[in-house]
């Protein structure tokens, strides 16, 4: 081959490659593996292991919720929103979950309604989603969407005195989802929460992913700091013994972080 010939060959070469890079088969190997309906159906977020549960502007422990709950009479939450940014979860070979999400009822009572995302290992591997769930239903995966470690969400669940509309935002990615639902039967809107959490998997509550801290930002519950109402505080710890899970720090000004301890 002349030498023509071979610099002919290196720039169509040069160019095809190019191209191929610039193909959506080869973009898409850097979006990290997505949650699935399948795997959210088998997920559900009811409160588990509460120590304590009639306490009020305490400091409590469940062994799979992490953060901060408002807790009052029937009808006294009819809104909850919070801001986070969505962990980058540290992945071995175990298989882990986390999720963060916003919710009313559920702390104590067997209803809830929420929306959030999730961050998990799944065979080795970082999983990322959005979801919403009202009990006793499972999960339920918001579809068409894509989840990055980094991305910037905001979520909320308004009760309009009919219905309750769970609306999760990521302005990264730029999609917004909204769900629309009657709500669990008999709801009371005696809670509101804003919550890290080992979720419940296959019927039992699963190792919690390594998440390293969650901030939320902007908690409100009535178009108020979620502070103002003394909420009490969840720390998640295990089952078989005292030791910390998740701890949650102060909140203040509708502010708090919540930090992994152990799976």
């Amino acid at each position: 081959m002349s030498p023509r010939s071979s610099a002919g060959f290196v720039l169509v070469t040069a160019a095809a490659l190019t191209a191929a890079l610039a193909t959506p088969s080869l973009a898409a190997s850097n979006t990290p593996a997505q949650l699935t309906q399948a795997i959210a159906s088998h997920e559900s977020h009811t409160l588990r292991g509460l120590a304590q549960p009639g306490k009020v502007n305490a400091t409590v422990s469940s062994t799979n919720w992490s953060g901060y709950a408002a807790t009052g009479s029937t009808g006294a939450y009819t809104s909850v929103t919070s801001a986070w940014t969505q962990p980058t979860v540290t992945c071995g070979s175990a298989t882990t979950y986390s999720s963060f999400w916003v919710g009313l009822d559920g702390y104590s009572n067997s209803a809830l309604e929420q929306t959030g995302t999730e961050a998990d290992c799944i065979g080795g591997k970082a999983t990322y989603g959005a979801w919403w769930e009202v009990l006793p239903a499972s999960e339920s995966a918001y579809s068409g969407v894509t989840v990055k470690g980094g991305d910037k969400f905001t979520a909320t669940v308004t009760y309009t005195g009919s219905t309750f509309t769970m609306t999760l935002a990521d302005s990264t990615e730029g999609w917004t989802k909204t769900t629309t639902h009657a709500g669990s039967s008999g709801f009371k809107n005696a809670s509101a929460e804003v919550i890290a959490e080992a979720p419940e998997v296959g019927g039992s509550v699963a190792s919690l992913a390594n998440f390293g801290t969650v901030t939320f930002t902007g908690a409100k519950t009535n178009g108020s700091n979620l502070d103002t109402y003394s909420p009490n505080e969840i720390v998640m710890t295990k089952s078989s013994s005292s030791a910390v899970r998740a701890q949650p720090g102060s909140i203040s000004g509708g502010s708090f972080a919540d930090v992994w301890k152990a799976s």
